[in-house]
């Protein structure tokens, strides 16, 4: 299953580093479901690297989830595609 990465998790004064917020295309409750499961983020370029992680919560009303990542992704990851494992 593919999803898209929204943006950082951050505060007014604060961003998150490792923590994104991800959109898979679903409701509250069928997002839900996803919660403890592995996400991948694969660059762009000539060496992909992977950067694992895991998806924690959800965000909100409209189905979004919040995901851990083991190192924090670069920012050009913003709207680009992560997979569940």
């Amino acid at each position: 299953m593919k999803g898209k990465v929204v943006q950082f998790r951050r505060g007014r004064h604060t961003i998150h580093e490792r923590h994104f917020i991800l959109d898979f295309g679903m409701k509250k409750e069928e997002a839900i479901k996803l919660i403890g499961k592995q996400v991948e983020w694969k660059s762009q370029g000539k060496e992909a690297k992977i950067i694992k992680g895991k998806i924690s919560a959800c965000h909100g009303n409209k189905g979004l989830v919040r995901a851990i990542f083991e190192r924090g992704l670069p920012g050009q990851a913003v709207n680009s595609e992560v997979e569940v494992k």
